[in-house]
């Protein structure tokens, strides 16, 4: 199973979910791909099997990838302060794997119906949707 972990900003949330994943599920592959260089870095460090950054890792990724998790702006041209392009947006949304989105209402993307959760809670979710996936497969 290949997992593919998008952050942009420094990597934080993407790291706090490698390091997870990692440990709950060992037998995963997990790509990091960076929307900057200290992001992918820091995912690097906190367990990822490879990473890369940029716009064409973000579209070759998606094409290997079974599951992509990221804040829910990996999806928005422009978002996490410009970092994500209209193609990695697209390549994002457009890839076969299954996303698992979190709902992150910063950047001026703000999600009605979801409650202000911390981070802690939000990871322990996209765990459990994970561990739903990968029970299935």
């Amino acid at each position: 199973m290949n997992i593919t972990v998008i952050d942009g900003h420094g990597g934080l949330l993407g790291a706090q979910l490698i390091k997870e994943i990692s440990q709950q599920f060992p037998q995963t592959e997990i790509t990091a791909i960076g929307t900057n260089a200290s992001a992918t870095a820091a995912m690097l460090k906190a367990g990822a099997s490879k990473g890369a950054t940029g716009e064409n890792p973000v579209i070759v990724a998606c094409r290997h990838a079974d599951i992509i998790i990221g804040p829910i702006g990996i999806v928005v041209a422009d978002s996490l302060l410009g970092e994500v392009t209209p193609k990695m947006a697209v390549a994002i949304g457009q890839a076969a794997a299954t996303r698992i989105l979190i709902p992150m209402n910063r950047c001026e993307n703000l999600v009605a119906g979801v409650r202000e959760l911390s981070t802690g809670a939000l990871i322990e979710d996209v765990l459990a949707k994970l561990r739903q996936l990968l029970s299935a497969g």
